[in-house]
């Protein structure tokens, strides 16, 4: 695989679009634009104006697809985190595109088969197939051991991501690939360090629970992701179990190359 996109030493002269998927008025987004304007002089906000979480790769086809300028370089799109990407790469940002996107802070991890529901892994994508050098991140949720939940810890998410971006964008950016992050939602001190990790797999898909509404009449409500204790070593979700800090190069080629082989064997 040849490296396209030059290293980015320097990113305070770095134009940086940062969008999400849990839309415009998120926290973790608040807190990616503050990270961004501590690394660039050039940042632009485009956003969901609505939550869009697990909306995967959607386009928005078949009805008009509106940004709202909330305020200089700050927009909100009437639709997907994709929509979010290509309305600012073709249009809102003029004619210089960014040099580097940044999609999140999601509010939860976006680990193992999560990638393939992901509006942020989704944005970083699109981002991709547009050229652009491309970051999703994401905070895990904190356990819920009682009634209410601790609030996410975006103070860990603040002191560690800016030094991983930096690092990340002074990598040469192989073609078609992008980076996904995940934090765990622990304090600093308590991180146990930064693992390179493969996207893992769960042993047990979404759970669906069927339930019944106060009419009496018969619903679903599909379930969060399990955190199973054991995981293979080296994957995303070994690496978060553990506290470290996950981050996975992902391609945006889906070949299945090893059984390339046997159809082409099989078709003639």
């Amino acid at each position: 695989m040849t490296h396209r996109h030059a290293p980015l030493a320097d990113l305070s002269a770095a134009r940086i679009l940062v969008t999400n998927d849990d839309g415009i008025a998120a926290p973790g987004i608040k807190v990616l634009e503050k990270i961004a304007r501590s690394l660039s002089r050039d940042v632009w906000l485009v956003a969901p104006e609505t939550q869009q979480s697990a909306v995967s790769h959607a386009l928005t086809v078949r009805r008009p697809l509106r940004a709202h300028r909330l305020a200089p370089r700050r927009f909100a799109v009437e639709g997907t985190p994709t929509d979010c990407v290509l309305v600012a790469v073709h249009d809102i940002l003029g004619r210089r595109p960014p040099d580097l996107v940044l999609s999140g802070i999601n509010m939860g991890a976006n680990l193992g088969e999560d990638i393939g529901y992901s509006g942020t892994v989704a944005a970083a994508m699109e981002a991709t197939l547009l050229g652009r050098r491309a970051i999703a991140l994401s905070l895990d949720l904190p356990e819920r051991n009682g009634a209410k939940p601790r609030k996410p810890r975006w103070d860990t998410c603040e002191t560690v991501l800016p030094d991983i971006i930096r690092r990340l964008a002074a990598q040469p950016w192989p073609d078609e690939t992008l980076v996904n992050v995940n934090v765990p939602d622990r304090s600093v001190d308590t991180l146990t360090g930064v693992r390179v990790a493969h996207q893992g797999r769960r042993k047990q898909g979404l759970a669906l629970e069927k339930r019944t509404d106060p009419d009496g009449r018969p619903y679903y409500w599909l379930v969060d992701w399990s955190k199973e204790e054991v995981q293979p070593r080296g994957s995303d979700l070994s690496a978060i179990n553990d506290g470290a800090i996950a981050i996975t190069p992902i391609s945006i080629d889906f070949t299945a190359r090893g059984f390339l082989g046997d159809l082409r064997a099989a078709f003639g």
